[in-house]
């Protein structure tokens, strides 16, 4: 009798015990779902009240700027109330085309010389080498630019300054090189080695396999990692502002001071006042990079969404 007893009032318990640790559980589950559900709407928040108030800000230019005058006249003239800011949109996108000539092939050609060709000693240094470069702040690279390349392309050309889109790009290639190269060799690295194999197997050389295979293989994440690279040279203000001169015209050459839209706007939002055309000026240069940065981050997950 009192066995039977016991075996009755056993059961209840371990019953309890576990729906006690069931809830406890449950409760930490729910807790850390709202806790990252909150953070995301948060940074959804924030975002989006950036987004609204540049943008919202830049357009107020249009009150005083007519939409013609802004985006394809070369005057900016503040103090004249002339603002032309074509003359920093081609800068920018000049700078932009000069420094993925630049870049891409030397970073690519990095990459596969890194995956398929060098020895596993000389990878141990070279990838940890590349990923200490993307570190390096890129005021560095700008004062290392002002202080040695500038003098050395005037002492070279004979240009008067020797600012201006060439030595931006430079300075502009040499930071965006190791995140070009970094992202190429993962992507290289991750095609499978039976395409390899059987590229050797058919009587390939090393060459056309690289080129005719693997390459096209790894051509989606090449593709994003050049688009990354040049997201960053575009929105990259404080090396650029140290090298390209900060003058508002057309350059003749590569040597000729000029300005781009970050630059521009780094040297002159403290002079201006809130709410003036000049500033909303300002803030629609701010708006069409904040633009051109979304249309490439869309192109990035568009490629992924295709087997990146």
């Amino acid at each position: 009798m009192a066995k039977i007893e016991q075996d009755i009032m056993t059961p209840p318990a371990e019953i309890s015990e576990k729906a006690v640790i069931k809830k406890s559980s449950y409760a930490k589950n729910r807790a850390f779902y709202v806790y990252t559900l909150g953070s995301a709407l948060l940074l959804g928040v924030v975002l989006f009240s950036i987004i609204l108030f540049i943008g919202k800000t830049g357009l107020q230019v249009f009150n005083d700027v007519s939409p013609m005058e802004f985006f394809f006249s070369f005057t900016w003239d503040p103090y004249a109330e002339k603002y032309g800011a074509a003359v920093f949109i081609l800068g920018t996108l000049s700078l932009t085309a000069l420094t993925l000539v630049f870049a891409a092939p030397i970073s690519l050609a990095l990459a596969i010389f890194t995956v398929e060709v060098a020895p596993d000693w000389l990878k141990r240094i070279l990838r940890p080498l590349l990923d200490l470069l993307v570190g390096i702040p890129s005021i560095v690279y700008g004062y290392l630019g002002l202080t040695i390349l500038v003098p050395f392309i005037r002492s070279a050309t004979g240009a008067l300054v020797g600012d201006g889109l060439l030595a931006a790009a430079i300075v502009l290639t040499l930071m965006v090189l190791p995140t070009i190269t970094r992202i190429s060799d993962d992507a290289i690295a991750a095609v499978p080695t039976e395409l390899r194999e059987a590229s050797y197997a058919m009587g390939s050389t090393r060459l056309q396999t690289i080129f005719r295979v693997i390459l096209p293989a790894a051509s989606p994440g090449i593709l994003t990692a050049i688009i990354l690279g040049m997201a960053r040279a575009i929105g990259e203000t404080m090396a650029v502002v140290m090298v390209i001169g900060n003058t508002a015209q057309l350059p003749t050459d590569l040597y000729t001071p000029t300005a781009v839209l970050t630059t521009t706007i780094v040297n002159q939002i403290i002079d201006v006042e809130f709410g003036s055309a000049w500033n909303n000026a300002l803030y629609m240069m701010a708006f069409l990079l904040l633009i051109i940065s979304t249309i490439m981050i869309l192109v990035i997950r568009r490629i992924r969404t295709k087997g990146a």
